[in-house]
C-alpha cells in the first residue's frame, strides 16, 4: 500500500543493539569530573541513603574536594582516544556492528555522562529501530549497574509517543562463553609475564556490605565468577573487592588490604578485574599504579596487572554469542 503524501517519513523497521557502560567524564580535568560525579553519586541505587542527608554531604563536601584528586588519577590514564573506557567501548561497539552486518544497528551509550543513553535511544529510534536489545556491560549482577541502567531507559520511554520493544541482556556471571573469555585471556597474560605469581587476584568493584543483605546477588555472583574461573584455569584464584568509599562497611577482604598482606608475605602476585568489561580509573589507575604501589610500599617486588577483556577477540566472541543468543527470534 502507498503512503499517503502527506505521511510523515519513516526509517525502515531494522533491529538495534545498545550497549551500555558506567560511564566517564568528558574531560580530565575538575569541573568535568565534578559534573559526573554529581550524577553518578546523585544517582538514588548507587548511595541508598536519604537524599535530605546526602545531597547537602555531596555538594557541600565531596563535590568540592574529590573532584581535583580524581581529575589527577584521570590524567594518568587518559589517552589521546580520550577516556579509556570510553574508547573502549566504541571499538567494543563498532567490532560487534561489523559482526552482526547491516540488519541490525549498533550504538553504545553511557549510564553517566556522554554519549547518554536517552540521546542515543532517540537517534536509534531516528534510525528505525524498534527492538532493541539493552546490553549492560556488567557480568554480575548489582542493583547500582545492572539496575540502574534498566531504570534510565524506562525513564526516558515514559517520555516517548512511540516506544520500541526492549530485550535486557541478563547478567552473565557463569556463562561458559564468559568464563572461557577470561580464560584465553588470562593464560596469554601469564605465559607473557617475566615470573609465574605465586596468587593469582581477581579484584571486583566493591559495594557496600549491607546490599548483600538486602537480597543483591552481586557478592555471590562475583564468588562464583572465580570459583568457575579457577576450575577453567587449574590453580586457585583470590577474591577481593576494591574501590571502597565512606565509612560504611564494604565487601570483604579489600583489595589494597590483600595487596599489603602480600606484599609483607613476599608473595607475587598477577591481579585482573573480571567484573569490568573494559579497562578504566578503577583498573588503570586503581590497581595497576596504586595498588602496585601499596603491593611494593609492603615489601613486595613481583606484580603484574592483566588487562580486562576490553576489545580483544575472546571477549569481542564472547560478547557476540552473547548478543546473537538474546536476539534470537528477532535476528
Amino acid at each position: 500500500m502507498t503512503a499517503p503524501t502527506d505521511h510523515p517519513p519513516v526509517a525502515p523497521p531494522r533491529l538495534g543493539v545498545l550497549l551500555v557502560n558506567l560511564g566517564t567524564p568528558d574531560a580530565p580535568d575538575a569541573p568535568s569530573v565534578r559534573r559526573y560525579l554529581a550524577e553518578f553519586l546523585s544517582d538514588r541505587r548507587v548511595v541508598e541513603i536519604p537524599q535530605l542527608l546526602w545531597q547537602p554531604i555531596l555538594r557541600g563536601l565531596i563535590l568540592t574536594t574529590r573532584p581535583k584528586k580524581s581529575a589527577h588519577a584521570y590524567r594518568q590514564v587518559w589517552t589521546d582516544e580520550g577516556s579509556p573506557l570510553a574508547a573502549i567501548t566504541r571499538r567494543q561497539a563498532a567490532a560487534l556492528q561489523t559482526a552482526l552486518g547491516p540488519d541490525v544497528l549498533v550504538d553504545h551509550a553511557m549510564r553517566y555522562g556522554n554519549p547518554a543513553i536517552a540521546a542515543t535511544l532517540d537517534a536509534m529510534l531516528a534510525a528505525g529501530c524498534r527492538r532493541i536489545l539493552i546490553t549492560p556491560l556488567y557480568p554480575q549482577y548489582c542493583a547500582a549497574t545492572t539496575a540502574t541502567v534498566v531504570d534510565a531507559v524506562n525513564s526516558h520511554l515514559a517520555t516517548l509517543r512511540w516506544q520500541p520493544a526492549l530485550r535486557v541482556l541478563p547478567p552473565y556471571p557463569d556463562d561458559p562463553a564468559y568464563i572461557g573469555a577470561l580464560e584465553t585471556t588470562l593464560e596469554a597474560g601469564l605465559a607473557a609475564l617475566d615470573f609465574a605469581p605465586d596468587v593469582l587476584l581477581a579484584s571486583f568493584h566493591g559495594m557496600p556490605e549491607r546490599t548483600l543483605h538486602l537480597g543483591d546477588p552481586y557478592h555471590c555472583q562475583c564468588r562464583k565468577t572465580a570459583r568457575l574461573l579457577s576450575e577453567a584455569l587449574g590453580r586457585p584464584v583470590e577474591t577481593a573487592f576494591q574501590s571502597r568509599f565512606g565509612r560504611a562497611k564494604w565487601l570483604e577482604p579489600a583489595t589494597d588490604t590483600v595487596l599489603t598482606r602480600l606484599g609483607r608475605e613476599g608473595k607475587s602476585v598477577a591481579i585482573f578485574a573480571p567484573g569490568f568489561a573494559a579497562d578504566c580509573l578503577e583498573t588503570l589507575e586503581e590497581l595497576a599504579i596504586r595498588g602496585k604501589e601499596r603491593f611494593e610500599s609492603a615489601g613486595g617486588t613481583r606484580f603484574a596487572y592483566i588487562p580486562c577483556l576490553n576489545d580483544g577477540a575472546p571477549g569481542l566472541a564472547m560478547l557476540e554469542s552473547l548478543v546473537r543468543r538474546e536476539l534470537a527470534g528477532w535476528l
